[in-house]
């Protein structure tokens, strides 16, 4: 008998992206056939990987990118088509981020004793009181201490949980600022008060500006500052990090914050570096502190978070987690007030908690 070959046909049926699952490299199709990402038209493939990659900032600009890669020959495909991708989708999103509206809203942390802590702030540090909220079902209640309207000012946020009077601070955060024109002037006010005073009056270690070092009912420390009138005097927040370099670029790409300053002091061995959405007489700043050959520090369960405002936290979201952050809470309204937040962790595991704009003016309304 005389053997016949029989040739396939080429299928008029164009695969979609629909019909296939891609995972680890391997696309999966609708009836579970796995196929090889090099077996799938050119086509097909550098489409999904560009989808896959430009999440919310994959534009004009890396589409192009994409397209080039996609017509070189003899490069190894899925590799190139991935680095160009990533690539036009970071420069699209560090684009994005320099041009969002962010503020530093304000910095939540837990205390033992609320109304002996609103005491301290406001008698001693002198902060008003500008809202107190009382979640019973929750158990928690929330007091809001600052220098001016929430709306313009950075703040803070106490938090106390029912039943829960002590707070164990941990080794990795630092101090909260404040700007003061006088500083032995207020600390003599705190010592009337019966305020604990851990750093007398006088010049910075290295440096010529008057500081001072107090701590509130809870352990937390203040450092007063010796400077002229400023429209922010909640000015800082001082966090501990085991690689200052890493953490500039996270902050200024995912953040969009500015490198202020760095101050290297070999005598001491530290490095700090201060990052922020402005110039710091007029603005409160994030300063990262690099002790030399510390890389891992104990964060304990007092200090929580910073919340900054955001245009978009979907756009946020994406762009933090482009550049090594850990998203967790994915973006989108909380339950009963509306207010779209997304919470991410930066390379230290510091938390950070992203609050769109005006769901925040609603909220304060």
């Amino acid at each position: 008998m005389k053997m016949v070959r029989i040739i396939p046909m080429a299928s008029s049926i164009r695969p979609s992206l629909s019909s296939f699952r891609f995972s680890g490299g391997v696309a999966t199709s609708s009836v579970g056939v796995s196929i090889s990402p090099l077996l799938l038209p050119r086509r097909l493939l550098f489409s999904h990987l560009g989808t896959a990659l430009q999440s919310q900032f994959f534009g004009f600009k890396a589409s192009k990118m994409l397209k080039a890669e996609g017509s070189r020959v003899g490069m190894p495909l899925v590799g190139n088509v991935v680095q160009a991708s990533m690539a036009a989708a970071q420069e699209t999103a560090l684009e994005w981020v320099k041009k969002d509206k962010r503020r530093m809203l304000h910095v939540v942390y837990r205390v033992g004793d609320l109304d002996r802590t609103i005491k301290f702030y406001t008698e001693c540090l002198g902060m008003k009181l500008l809202r107190k909220r009382d979640i019973p079902e929750e158990r928690y209640t929330n007091a809001f201490l600052g220098y001016g309207p929430e709306d313009s000012h950075f703040v803070i946020e106490l938090t106390y949980n029912y039943g829960v009077d002590k707070y164990d601070i941990g080794t990795a955060f630092g101090h909260f600022g404040i700007a003061v024109e006088d500083v032995a002037k207020t600390v003599e006010l705190i010592k009337a008060k019966g305020g604990k005073v851990t750093r007398e009056p006088g010049p910075v270690k290295g440096g010529t500006t008057v500081i001072a070092f107090v701590e509130d009912p809870d352990g937390y420390k203040f450092e007063l500052i010796e400077r002229g009138p400023t429209p922010e005097p909640l000015c800082q927040v001082m966090l501990r990090v085991g690689d200052l370099e890493r953490s500039i670029n996270f902050y200024e790409k995912a953040f969009g914050m500015e490198l202020l300053r760095t101050r290297d002091n070999p005598q001491y061995k530290y490095t700090i570096a201060m990052m922020g959405y402005g110039p710091e007489d007029k603005n409160a700043a994030l300063e990262l502190t690099y002790n030399y050959g510390v890389t891992d520090y104990d964060k304990g369960n007092g200090y929580a978070q910073i919340a900054i405002g955001t245009d978009d936290v979907y756009k946020t979201a994406e762009a933090v987690k482009l550049f090594g952050g850990k998203i967790t809470r994915e973006p989108g309204p909380l339950p009963g007030i509306n207010t779209k937040i997304t919470a991410c962790l930066d390379p230290d595991g510091w938390k950070t908690v992203f609050v769109d704009n005006i769901d925040f003016l609603k909220e304060l309304e």
